[in-house]
Order: C-alpha cells, then sequence, then structure tokens
C-alpha cells in the first residue's frame, strides 16, 4: 500500500486519467474529490461490497420459470 500525506487542494494522480483531490479536512473526516473517465466506475468501499454481494446471490440462484402448456389450445 503506498500511502500519502495531502493538504487540502493537493492531488493525486493515478495513471494518466484519473486525479484524486483532497477539498477539505475536518477533524477525522476528509472530503476527496474523483475525476475519472465515464468509463471508469468509482464506488464507497460499502457499497461496492454490497453490489458484489447481490451480484454473487444473483448468480447463485436459481431462475423460477412460469409454467407453460404448448399442448394447451
Amino acid at each position: 500500500m503506498l500511502i500519502l500525506s495531502r493538504k487540502t487542494d493537493e492531488k493525486i494522480v493515478i495513471g494518466d486519467d484519473i486525479s484524486v483531490t483532497i477539498i477539505e479536512i475536518r477533524s477525522d473526516q476528509v472530503r476527496i474529490g474523483i475525476n475519472a473517465p465515464k468509463t471508469v466506475k468509482v464506488f464507497r468501499k460499502e457499497v461496492f461490497d454490497a453490489i458484489r454481494s447481490e451480484n454473487k446471490a444473483a448468480a447463485e440462484s436459481k431462475p423460477i420459470l412460469p409454467k407453460v402448456d404448448f399442448l394447451k389450445k
């Protein structure tokens, strides 16, 4: 893990097209801004974990298909 110190309005650059800006520092909270292409998905960790959990549950579930009787007229 890379650990960096930054002050308000300073940035961290990731690759050629992602930057993280420190917006505000208040006691035990830091507000950051992330500038990334729309093709890069950015989530808070707890949201990412919830999405991953829902996707896993959906992939493991068996689909419930309606009963269709093609022989009835």
